[in-house]
């Protein structure tokens, strides 16, 4: 059995730290990438300004927060007082408080004890470092392989930077243990992020150690370095967490800022109502008043309402669509609408054959209060009419235009004898 003896240098500083120093300045942006994404010990200052403290640097890494400047990290770690030096060690989502004295021997005890804590754990077999394996969202890996696309020197100009979909780009090594552990939450995300964007969204990887250049070209200096590939724009540093839920939502949220709003449908025919309300999570359904009450110009005011909704709920990718009173009756009936109460509005659960309607105006204030309420799990549901999609009739797609009164015919009244309708019959 190799001893290793680590020596550390201690160094006396005034005031806030400098650029010169060993000391990482740490705040909410990079906190968890250089702290709770490492694998090496550190020891975390927080701290008031123009203060002297003592530290050491060397293999244990040292930290310091301005915890005045950024109080939502200190915040975060139960920070009261100051200095508070925080030990982040084998799990760093549950750092031990230094308890010791603040002089250097003191504080070299303390990292000494850590590291021979870490040092042991790993002897016999436990994994510390961040515990990211501990934190996947569970369950197996799923996913396929092949949704996550392999980049390189070669493809990776035009399969990213030409590419008018966005990219998620892992650049990882291959000895490296948290590119180990990222693997199986970046396969399932990869396959769900596929489905839920249509392709749209793509997660790659880059063998850092084969394809040099990228990583020379993009700055990377730590595994595994996750960034952001938009059309056009610079790359941006993916700063959230590594399960597949974090991926997806993020990927989701990528996907939406850069999509358009959903589109606004007539419902002309049982397949639309068919696939818009089976392929998302809610469909909206706005019955408005016939053409011959409102014109074309209150339609259309009617359907920018609702095209703004869209606008607004687009990250929900909900579906939504249109149709006219009278139109569709059964579908008209199953909601409870009945007939009266122009316009009118529901969403649909096809999945739970649940519907809600909308209580409230038919304007923006009316309609988003209705939505937020829905997608924060409020507001009353009910059953769908016989429980599944009624039938639909197929009706020709409106034009645009106003409504025409239909024509009458015409009656000849030459050969009535308007005497005999003025007699009185018994």
């Amino acid at each position: 059995v190799r001893v290793l003896v680590c020596s550390f240098t201690v160094l006396s500083v005034h005031g806030m730290y400098s650029a010169s120093d060993d000391v990482i300045e740490l705040n909410p942006s990079n906190f968890n990438r250089e702290v709770l994404q490492s694998d090496s010990l550190w020891l975390v200052e927080f701290y008031a300004p123009c203060r002297m403290w003592l530290f050491l640097f060397g293999i244990v890494k040292v930290g310091a927060v301005d915890a005045d400047q950024h109080k939502s990290l200190g915040g975060q770690y139960g920070v009261r007082g100051f200095p508070t030096i925080k030990i982040f060690g084998a799990n760093k989502h549950k750092p031990e408080e230094f308890q010791g004295g603040r002089s250097s021997q003191a504080i070299v005890d303390a990292a000494l004890n850590s590291l021979r804590s870490i040092v042991k754990d790993r002897l016999s077999g436990k994994t510390g470092g961040s515990d990211h394996s501990r934190q996947s969202s569970g369950g197996s890996s799923g996913g396929n392989k092949n949704d996550v696309i392999e980049l390189t020197d070669d493809n990776f100009d035009q399969m990213v930077l030409n590419s008018d979909d966005v990219w998620l780009v892992e650049f990882f090594a291959p000895w490296c243990g948290h590119c180990k552990n990222l693997e199986p939450e970046w396969t399932a995300a990869a396959s769900q992020v596929k489905e839920q964007t249509n392709g749209r969204v793509k997660l790659g990887t880059v063998d850092a150690t084969v394809h040099q250049g990228l990583a020379s070209r993009y700055g990377i200096r730590g595994f595994p370095t996750i960034k952001i590939f938009r059309k056009g724009e610079e790359p941006e540093d993916y700063q959230g967490g590594r399960t597949r839920s974090d991926l997806v939502a993020r990927a989701l949220d990528l996907y939406s800022d850069n999509a358009p709003p959903p589109e606004l449908l007539e419902i002309l025919n049982q397949d639309i109502l068919k696939k818009t309300c089976e392929d998302h999570q809610l469909c909206v359904i706005a019955v408005l008043p016939h053409i011959l009450d409102t014109g074309a110009a209150g339609r259309n005011g009617y359907l920018e309402v609702m095209m703004k909704m869209a606008e607004k709920y687009k990250k929900k990718m909900w579906g939504w669509l249109w149709t006219e009173a009278g139109a569709q009756m059964e579908l008209e009936s199953s909601l409870g609408i009945g007939g009266f109460g122009y316009p009118a509005m529901a969403a649909i659960n096809s999945r739970k054959m649940k519907f809600a309607l909308l209580k409230g105006s038919f304007s923006e204030t009316g309609i988003h209060e209705f939505l937020r309420d829905l997608s924060v799990g409020r507001g009353s549901t009910s059953t769908v009419g016989g429980g599944a999609l009624p039938k639909i009739h197929t009706v020709e797609a409106w034009d645009g235009k106003d409504g025409v009164l239909p024509v009458e015919d015409d009656i000849d009244l030459s050969d009535v004898d308007l005497d005999d309708l003025e007699k009185d019959e018994l």
